[in-house]
C-alpha cells in the first residue's frame, strides 16, 4: 500500500465482494499519543471508558474513527496484555485467578504462560514501549493499518482462509481459549508475529461488544491487504464456490423422500 486513498478503496473492495454485514477494522499501534489522528473519538477525553472490543464495534459497525489507552480501557486485563501499563505476569495471572474462569490457579497458570506468556516475550511488547491504539473502519481510514480485524461469517471466514494460504505462505495458525480473541488475536498478534489468526470471539467480546452468535472473524497482517484480494476466489479456479456460495443442487431427488411428499404424489397420479 502506497497511500491512505489506496488502503481505503482496498478496505471498500473487501467490503463489497465478501459482502460483509460490517466493515473491516484498520489498528494502528501507537507509542506516543501525539500520533493520534485529529477528530479520533477518544472515550476519556469526554469521562468516558470503553473496552477494546466495544472500540472496534464502534469502528466496524457505526464508521467511527476511535483512540484507545489504558486511560480509555475499563478492561484493565487487556491493558496489561498489551502492555500499556507496567503490569508483570503474576499480576496479570492473579487478576485473571480472581476473575474464576478457570478451574484453579494451576488451570490459570498454565493459560496465561502457554498462550500470553509468549506473547509477553516479544522485545516489542516491553512495558509502555506502546501506549495504545487508532481503530477505524477499513473504507474510511485515518491510519495505515498494521492489522486488519475482520468480522464475518462462516462462509466468508473460509474464503479469507483461501486467499491467504493460496500459495500456502500465510496458512492462520492459532490457539483458543475463548478470552482476548479480539483484541489479541485480532488484533495485536498479526501485529507482532505478522501471521493471521483466527478469531472466535470470546466471552467478553460477546459480552461488551455486540457480536452477533454466527459471527467469527480473523485478524490480518495490514501488508497482506493486497494478498488478499489479488487471491480472493482464486481457490479451484472455475470451481470456486464464490459468495454467495454456490452449492451443488441435487437433481435426483423425488417425492419419495418422505411420506407425506409421496402421499400426495399418489393422490396426484391418481386424480389426472
Amino acid at each position: 500500500m502506497k497511500n491512505l486513498e489506496e488502503i481505503r478503496i482496498a478496505g471498500k473492495k473487501l467490503y463489497d465482494i465478501l459482502h460483509l454485514s460490517t466493515y473491516p477494522v484498520a489498528i494502528k499501534y501507537i507509542k506516543d499519543k501525539a500520533e493520534i489522528p485529529e477528530g479520533v473519538l477518544q472515550p476519556s477525553m469526554v469521562g468516558k471508558k470503553m473496552a477494546l472490543c466495544q472500540a472496534f464495534f464502534q469502528a466496524r459497525k457505526l464508521g467511527i474513527s476511535m483512540a484507545m489507552t489504558a486511560d480509555d480501557n475499563f478492561c484493565t486485563p487487556a491493558t496489561g496484555f498489551h502492555q500499556w501499563a507496567d503490569i508483570s505476569l503474576e499480576q496479570l495471572l492473579e487478576s485473571q485467578v480472581k476473575q474464576g474462569w478457570h478451574k484453579d490457579e494451576t488451570a490459570e497458570k498454565k493459560r496465561i504462560m502457554d498462550g500470553y506468556g509468549k506473547l509477553l516475550s516479544f522485545k516489542e511488547l516491553e512495558p509502555k514501549t506502546y501506549c495504545g491504539f487508532v481503530c477505524s473502519p477499513l473504507h474510511e481510514t485515518l491510519v495505515e493499518p498494521d492489522s486488519i480485524l475482520v468480522y464475518c461469517d462462516g462462509a466468508q471466514l473460509t474464503h479469507l482462509i483461501h486467499a491467504l494460504s493460496y500459495e500456502y505462505k500465510h496458512v492462520p495458525r492459532s490457539h483458543f481459549d475463548g478470552f482476548g480473541e479480539s483484541c489479541v488475536k485480532g488484533g495485536l498478534l498479526p501485529f507482532i508475529t505478522k501471521e493471521p489468526q483466527i478469531v472466535i470471539p470470546g466471552a467478553g467480546d460477546r459480552s461488551f461488544a455486540n457480536i452477533q452468535d454466527h459471527e467469527v472473524g480473523i485478524g490480518i497482517p495490514g501488508h497482506l491487504l493486497d494478498y488478499v484480494l489479488e487471491n480472493m476466489f482464486k481457490t479451484g479456479g472455475d470451481m470456486n464456490i464464490g459468495y454467495p456460495l454456490r452449492s451443488l443442487v441435487n437433481m435426483e431427488l423425488t417425492e419419495n423422500i418422505t411420506p407425506g411428499f409421496a402421499f400426495l404424489r399418489s393422490i396426484i397420479d391418481k386424480n389426472s
